[in-house]
């Protein structure tokens, strides 16, 4: 079962459960996807899907910072249930540890000694974790070790 197919599953399941917040959570994300793919005229598979799902965590976890700001908890609470939801639809995350491993092999591999040649570590080491890390993370490793 791809994921495109689980999601609307889950959302004829929480529509028969009653779950108002996971049903209209599950809509705004197959939205988001209908949207995506009527843009690139292009039918998503997984890759692309997770995409979507990771630009919808963004856009929660950006929503999160302004209400938090703005002194609405109910809202930040509203937002990071959202958010938790729908990451549970994408791959585990890599752990720091994980992420610093992979940097150590690829600073080995390229042979940068100095912060002048992250590109060149952050080109060979993305391929390996994308969709599984954050960019930011990955990047505050990679200066770490090449300072």
């Amino acid at each position: 079962m791809d994921l495109k197919e689980r999601l609307r599953t889950d959302l004829t399941t929480a529509m028969r459960g009653n779950d108002t917040q996971r049903r209209d959570v599950l809509r705004m994300i197959l939205a988001a996807i209908k949207q995506t793919e009527i843009d690139s005229r292009l039918t998503l598979d997984d890759a692309g899907v997770q995409d979507v799902l990771r630009r919808q965590v963004k856009l929660r976890q950006e929503s999160i910072a302004d209400f938090t700001r703005a002194g609405r908890p109910d809202d930040v609470a509203r937002e990071t249930a959202e958010a938790a939801l729908i990451e549970s639809y994408l791959p585990q995350m890599m752990s720091r540890e994980e992420i610093e491993a992979l940097a150590r092999a690829a600073v080995a591999a390229t042979g940068v000694t100095d912060a002048k040649g992250i590109g060149q570590v952050m080109a060979r080491l993305m391929p390996q974790v994308k969709g599984r890390a954050d960019g930011r993370l990955v990047n505050d490793v990679v200066r770490g070790l090449l300072q």
